[in-house]
Formats: C-alpha cells, structure tokens, sequence
C-alpha cells in the first residue's frame, strides 16, 4: 500500500472516530437537551464529511425507505409554499434536519458501536429518571398562597394553589428566586412562566409592558409542590415521556433477546433492572398516554419471544406497572383525570374535532405547518394553550394534506414489517444483541405509532430526532436484504 493510500485511509478512520464522538454526544444527552444533542449530531455531520473526502464515499447502501423519505420531504416543501402563512411554514422546514440522523447512523454505525451506543442511552435514561426522583423528592417551584393586587402574575391568569417553578428558563424554589428572575427579564421583553395549575403544566407569556408590583412577584408562600409530573431535565414531562419510552423498549428488547438466547444471565438481569427504573420514570410523567403504549410495544414483543410460563409472569407484572401508572395519575392529575373526564380531556377531544373538520378544507396540501398558530380563534379552536391537535395522522393531514399522511403510513408500515423480519433474522443467526436491539425498536416504534395517535410526538424535535436515530441504527445492523429473505422462504418452507 501506498504513503497516500495510508494517509488516505488514517484520515478516512479519522473521520468515522469523529463521527462516532459525535454519535456518543448525541445519546448522551438524548433525554436531556435537544441543543447538547445537536452539537453531537453536528460533529457526528464533520466526522461523515471527513469521510467521504477521504473516500470519495457516502457509505450508504440504498434502502427501501429513500423513495418515500424524499416524496414526504418534497411534498412538505410544496405545502409549505403554499400554505395560508408561507413565511411561518417555510421557516419550519428547518425542523426537516431531524431525518439527517437517520443517514447519519446508517452510514456510520457498526454491530460493535451500536451496542456501546445502545448501553450508553440507556444509562443516561436512567440516569434522568433517577434525577426526577430527586427532584420529586425536593419539591418544585413555590405554592402560591396569596397573590398581591398589584402582582404581574395576575394578568396570566395565576391563582391560589398553583405553582410557580420556571420563570424563563430558571427552575425556581423560593420567593426570593422568583423575585430574582423576574427582576432579571427587561420589562419590555416578554416573560415566560411555568405554572403547574390543576395538575398541568402550562406555559403562559406576560406581554411586554407587565410592570412589577411592589414585592416584584407580589407571591406569598413558603412551600414546594411534590405531585407533579416527571420531566427530568427536560422541559416538558410529554418529551421526557416519548423519549424514556422508547429507551425503556430498547432496554427490554436486549432483556429479552438474552433471556431467549441465553437465559437469565448477568446481561438479562442488567437490562432487566434498567428497564424496570425506566417504567417508573414513564409512571411518574403521568402521561396515560406513553403509559398504555409501552404496554402495547412492550406486548408485541414479548409475546413473539416469550412462552408458557415467562409470557404469564410478563403479562402479571406488565398489569401491576398499569395499575401503579394508574395510581399515579390519580395522586398527581386533576379529578377524573384517569376515568378522562378532567378539562384537559375534553378539550383534547374538541381540538380534534374541528381539527378534523377543517381538514376537508384544505384536503391534499393543508393548512401549512404552524399556520394555526395565527388563525386558531379564527378557526374555530376552542382554548388557548393549545396549539396543535396533540395527534401526528391529524396533524399531519391539516397541516399538509391528506396525501402526507398516506405517505408517512406507507413509511412507517414499511419500518414496521422492515423491523419485524430483520429481528426473526437476527434470532435465527444467534446474534443475541443484534437481535436485542432489532427487537427494542420494534417495540419502541409500536409504541411511539400507538402514542402517536393521541400525541404529537412526530412535531416533538427530541422525540423526532430519536426516533430518526432508532430508525437509521436498526437499518444499518439488520443485516443485508438476502439474509432476510432466505429467513422468509424458510418461515413459508416450514
């Protein structure tokens, strides 16, 4: 071999350690911070590009999935230019980069590394659900008791009882902190304000302008609110839930390949262990929700690895962590929020409704991503915390046409069945963590569609990034396509 070929071929090596750091940043901080995240994403990008300069290749083999990727991005492109607030539509296709991970992990990630990156997820999952623990145990925000005439915080409509925790981005744990961070903010500038009202996390916006009372916040009260919903370090206990869900699958997948291959060795027992905290950590979002869709995953493929007397165990205590999930949404929610009868319910229920309606409106090219935004009285929407239809199909078929949502059915079908004969692939060559983590996405992809048709977890940038990412590994280690079909000829030979 040649100096330049050596050289050439250090570089190349070079650039794919670049690009696996980057990949490590990226699921270190998965389910904790979207911009820590995308710093990883971004150097796992430079790693790739050093790559290709040194190879003159992208590293990809073509797959099933490019076809449909490329028409749902185009026909995204078209809605948006021709949506009712082109300029807020267009402005959201940067939201687009998310499926860059999908590329990025199939042209980057072996069978080694994506083990090392699966364990690595997986303890940062709980190393979030452990955090929420703490945090519930400290306490969040200040309880308002009384509020000041003269307060602010009256014009966002905030009572007593409920509780103070962000203002801005700062967490808050006294009045002082509060007085703080306000007197912090320029009162010509807006000021966000997390409130936990009735069970629920909202955010509500003082306008510029807000004046100050006296005492800044014009607050009395001296105590912590201990039932709320989980969210770790994340800003919301939605995203926190989409997210741990998904890892907790993965987690259970490795259990259960082990388990199937090997019994209950010292890696079932870890994975096993790590799946179990991560329950808790979806338990203690309250989100009924991600709740009934880990079950729906987490049954799907237990039920296609397990038999007899495990599958029975499996069911009893998929029934007891339902039962505990219940028990918790009924101490942390609003009344009749686990019989579905609370506010929050029905104006679920109402947004989708006339969301559905106005679909007919604009049936193939919708509305236009975000457009709702400045039209949603105008509309006809009821409320005003809301802002989407909290359901990916609905979403996706108001905000771009009827044919999207065929289009991201087609592709999500086609994971779907693509997962299902990769993993039996997987088992049937022995290859316990390939199979493992083959089979966590399957489950995780079973519960994100099942939690999809209820939440927007598609339009969540954290969620959309893991799932693309989950998508982009599962397809780089299942194998090559005649692997698959000789599996399938023996399943009809049999």
């Amino acid at each position: 071999m040649t100096r330049e070929n050596l050289k050439q071929n250090a570089f190349a090596q070079f650039g794919q350690n670049v690009a696996l750091v980057g990949l490590l940043i990226y699921v270190a901080f998965a389910p904790h911070s979207v911009a820590a995240s995308s710093i990883g994403v971004a150097l796992a990008t430079i790693g790739w590009l050093l790559r290709i300069v040194a190879t003159r290749r992208l590293g990809l083999s073509r797959s099933k999935f490019d076809l449909i990727i490329l028409v749902s991005f185009l026909w995204t492109v078209l809605s948006a230019v021709l949506s009712a607030e082109p300029q807020i539509s267009i402005a959201k296709l940067k939201a687009s980069w998310c499926v860059l991970l999908f590329y990025l992990a199939r042209a980057i990630v072996t069978k080694k590394s994506a083990l090392t990156l699966s364990a690595v997820l997986i303890l940062t999952g709980c190393v979030g659900v452990a955090y929420s623990a703490i945090d519930l145990l400290r306490g969040r925000g200040v309880v308002v008791e009384e509020l000041a005439v003269t307060s602010p915080l009256r014009k966002i409509d905030i009572r007593p009882g409920d509780t103070v925790w962000r203002i801005g981005r700062t967490r808050v744990y006294s009045i002082a902190e509060v007085d703080s961070a306000i007197k912090g903010t320029r009162n010509d500038q807006p000021l966000s304000v997390g409130v936990i009202s009735r069970g629920e996390h909202v955010e509500r916006i003082l306008s510029p302008g807000w004046g100050v009372a006296q005492s800044v916040s014009g607050i009395t009260g001296s105590k912590r609110n201990h039932q709320f919903r989980a969210s770790g370090w994340t800003r919301h206990y939605e995203t926190f839930a989409e997210v741990i869900q998904m890892i907790a699958q993965l987690s259970l997948g490795l259990a259960l390949a082990h388990f199937s291959n090997h019994g209950g060795n010292k890696y079932f027992k870890i994975a096993l262990a790590a799946t179990g905290l991560l329950i808790f950590g979806i338990a203690f979002t309250a989100m009924r929700t991600v709740l009934v869709a880990f079950a729906i995953g987490a049954s799907v493929v237990a039920w296609r690895t397990l038999h007899g007397v495990p599958r029975l165990v499996f069911t009893a205590v998929l029934s007891l962590v339902i039962g505990f999930g219940a028990v918790v949404v009924w101490q942390t929610r609003a009344d009749k929020a686990l019989l579905l009868g609370d506010d929050s319910s029905s104006l679920r229920v109402e947004v989708a409704r006339v969301g559905l309606s106005r679909i007919f409106v604009h049936p193939v090219f919708g509305h236009g991503m975000d457009a709702m935004k400045l039209h949603w009285t105008e509309w006809g929407f009821p409320g005003k915390d809301m802002l989407h239809l909290h359901s990916t199909p609905l979403q996706l078929a108001f905000d771009r046409g009827l044919p999207m949502l065929g289009l991201w059915l087609w592709m999500m079908i086609a994971f779907w069945i693509h997962l299902a004969r990769s993993t039996k692939a997987a088992s049937e060559r022995g290859d316990t963590n390939v199979y493992g983590i083959l089979l966590g996405t399957l489950a995780a992809l079973t519960g994100f569609l099942a939690s999809s048709l209820v939440n927007y977890n598609y339009g969540d940038s954290e969620v959309a990034m893991l799932f693309w990412y989950s998508m982009g590994v599962a397809t780089a280690i299942a194998g090559s396509k005649s692997q698959i079909e000789i599996v399938n000829r023996n399943r009809v030979n049999d």
